[in-house]
């Protein structure tokens, strides 16, 4: 019979530096026999007054684009709920059932059902831009065709120069982008006692954290220290191959990536698989 403790965090701190979903990732990670230490190191800020989201209803409604990418759900909550007083929820069902829609993962497609939307195309897991344009090809080529995508926190190139390469037209809907948080004392700190080998796991659930974290380890004098640290004393966990894609350019180990990009098969990856990365010294 398996030992249950064999994939257990056995009571290590697990440096988390998710924001949004802070709290159901803390939950998760103590729920595996961890102590999550929280360090976010994201939010996403509003566009606000935003021209290019007005310039794309205008236009998805005068019949201008033919496929319509959609890449986060809070980027579409963002979108109707900034867009509201100018352009009515109700109506989103009614101009979007006139062209093609592609959901790029479960969220964006369950914000869609939200508002009465029908989609086209899914793209499967992982969900990249290697996915989306995979499935694009086999299921409705662009070539042609004038496609919106809907951005998140920046610009995507590898997507939309892949759509321009396949012969669409495309235009970019930028809805927010990602900032530091506002109180970056808990990153800070979380950075200082992952340097110092006092945390023996980080979970990374977004590629711009990577960007954030060094960022601010840079700041504080600890960025050498910090990937000393992370090359070999802390098990990093990625959500998935953006993310990891983030952390190898920078040139920081991916020591475990689940077989599904969610943050419940990440969290359970890693509180199986950190005692077989060899970096954290097992209770005896």
């Amino acid at each position: 019979m398996s030992n249950p403790t064999a994939r257990s965090f056995d009571g290590l701190r697990v440096a988390v530096f998710e924001a949004r979903m802070a709290g159901i990732l803390a939950d998760l990670v103590a729920r595996h026999g961890g102590l999550a230490v929280a360090a976010p190191a994201l939010r996403e800020i509003p566009l606000g007054d935003n021209p290019a989201a007005l310039a794309f209803t205008e236009t998805l409604e005068a019949g201008g684009f033919d496929l319509v990418i959609f890449e986060t759900g809070v980027g579409i909550r963002y979108l109707v709920e900034a867009l509201a007083p100018r352009f009515p929820r109700e109506r989103w069902a009614e101009v979007l059932g006139r062209t093609t829609v592609v959901a790029r993962g479960p969220k964006p497609a369950t914000a869609l059902r939200e508002l009465g939307v029908a989609i086209d195309v899914s793209v499967p897991s992982p969900n990249t831009w290697r996915e989306t344009l995979a499935t694009l090809d086999e299921r409705k080529p662009v070539a042609g065709l004038r496609v919106a995508v809907q951005e998140y926190g920046k610009p995507v190139p590898e997507l939309t120069d892949g759509l321009e390469a396949r012969g669409a037209t495309v235009t970019r809907v930028p809805v927010y982008r990602w900032a530091l948080p506002e109180d970056v004392g808990p990153l800070r700190a979380t950075l200082a006692e992952l340097a110092a080998g006092r945390i023996p796991v980080a979970l990374f659930t977004a590629a711009q954290q990577v960007e954030h974290v060094l960022q601010v380890a840079r700041e504080d004098g600890l960025e050498g220290p910090l990937r000393e640290a992370l090359a070999a004393r802390v098990v990093v966990g990625s959500i998935g191959p953006t993310t990891s894609e983030a952390l190898r350019a920078h040139g920081l180990p991916v020591d475990v990536e689940p077989e599904h990009p969610k943050s419940g098969h990440l969290v359970a990856a890693v509180a199986a698989g950190w005692r077989g990365v060899g970096k954290v010294a097992q209770p005896s």
